[in-house]
C-alpha cells in the first residue's frame, strides 16, 4: 500500500517518538533514573555514575535535553541538570496512552493458529 507523500503524523505521536528515541540507549536511562533521585546535579557527577567518557556523556545529555526530558542551566563553571517535570508527565501520559490505547491482537503470529 503506497502512502501519500505529504502525509504528516499527529504532534503527539511526532512527540511520543521523539521521547521515545531519547530513552533508547541505556546510558540515557542511567541518567533519567540518577537525575529522578536527585533535585539537581553537575555533569561531573553523572559522569562519576556511568562507565563511559565524558563526552559520551555530553552526547547523550544533549539527546535528552533535546527531547525536553532535562534541563541544564549554566551555573559558572558548571552546568546543572535536573529532570523537566513538566515534560516528564507529558511523556508518562503519552506512553500511558499510547500502551493503554493498543490492544495486540491474540491471533497474530501465534503458530497454532
Amino acid at each position: 500500500m503506497a502512502y501519500p507523500k505529504n502525509k504528516t503524523y499527529d504532534i503527539d505521536i511526532e512527540e511520543l517518538a521523539r521521547f521515545a528515541k531519547a530513552m533508547g540507549h541505556p546510558a540515557r536511562i542511567s541518567i533519567l533514573r540518577y537525575l529522578a533521585s536527585m533535585d539537581s546535579c553537575f555533569f561531573g557527577d553523572i559522569c562519576q555514575e556511568l562507565p563511559i567518557a565524558k563526552a559520551t556523556v555530553s552526547q547523550h545529555l544533549t539527546e535528552l535535553k533535546n527531547a525536553g526530558l532535562i534541563r541544564g542551566e549554566i551555573e559558572p563553571p558548571k552546568v546543572r541538570y535536573c529532570i523537566d517535570r513538566e515534560n516528564w508527565e507529558k511523556a508518562n501520559e503519552a506512553f500511558r496512552q499510547f500502551f493503554s490505547n493498543i490492544q495486540p491482537n491474540d491471533v497474530c503470529c501465534n503458530p497454532e493458529n
